[in-house]
């Protein structure tokens, strides 16, 4: 006898309700129509990974920058409109970019 037998013993009235669906038809993101170049560069000896060409607000910016940061598992920061992460992630960045509705496009190697 699991829980749902027991708690029908013991409320044979109650009717469970069932939880409505949550509708996420609204991008995450500020979506633009010029892509987001995405190009790698080493500096003192370590690969990054820049994004470049976010016209995107502010908060919408340091979201797309967390969020990139948390699905890679690395390190990076924002400045000056571009986003650097830690290491040579190119080919993830623009799947995750492209799966949330970006136009990315590869710059370099």
């Amino acid at each position: 006898m699991d829980l749902k037998d027991q708690l029908k013993n013991l409320f044979p009235d109650h009717e469970p309700e069932e939880e409505p669906e949550k509708s996420n038809d609204a991008p995450a993101y500020w979506l633009q129509d010029d892509p987001i170049i995405c190009k790698y560069e080493k500096r003192k000896g370590k690969p990054i990974t820049i994004l470049e060409g976010y016209n995107g607000a502010e908060s919408d910016f340091k979201k797309l920058a967390k969020d990139l940061k948390t699905f890679l598992g690395v390190g990076g920061s924002f400045k000056k409109d571009t986003i650097i992460i830690q290491g040579d992630y190119r080919d993830k960045i623009m799947t995750f970019l492209k799966e949330n509705g970006f136009s990315v496009k590869r710059v370099g190697g």
